[in-house]
């Protein structure tokens, strides 16, 4: 995907985040293990979000893999280490489709 397509669809997820009461903490933030599209807050708990478009809702979550999370996750850990924080967070998705934005909440492995 294009990074212009990335962008469009990172703007229309925290457009979604925001209307649902998450407050943008960082978007793009870069570490040595990855990148975290946006991080998040909400009562108190720091969301971790990876942000996927696709045609449709499969195409999209299809490609949040195994390593892929990994990655989310050392790249997490990376932030609350830099930011000093001990905080509650949790990993999640924002699925971005030409008809919907819908969130996965807590993603594991």
């Amino acid at each position: 995907m294009s990074r212009a397509k990335g962008n469009l669809a990172e703007d229309r997820a925290c457009s979604f985040l925001d209307e649902n009461g998450f407050m943008i903490v960082e978007r793009n933030f870069y570490s040595r293990f990855g990148e975290i599209d946006v991080i998040a807050s909400k009562d108190s708990v720091l969301h971790f979000i990876e942000v996927k478009s696709g045609l449709d809702y499969e195409l999209a979550i299809q490609n949040i893999t195994p390593s892929k999370l990994r990655k989310l996750i050392r790249t997490g850990n990376t932030f609350l280490k830099k930011n000093n924080l001990d905080v509650d967070f949790v990993y999640d998705a924002v699925i971005v489709t030409p008809q919907n934005v819908e969130m996965v909440e807590n993603l594991t492995l």
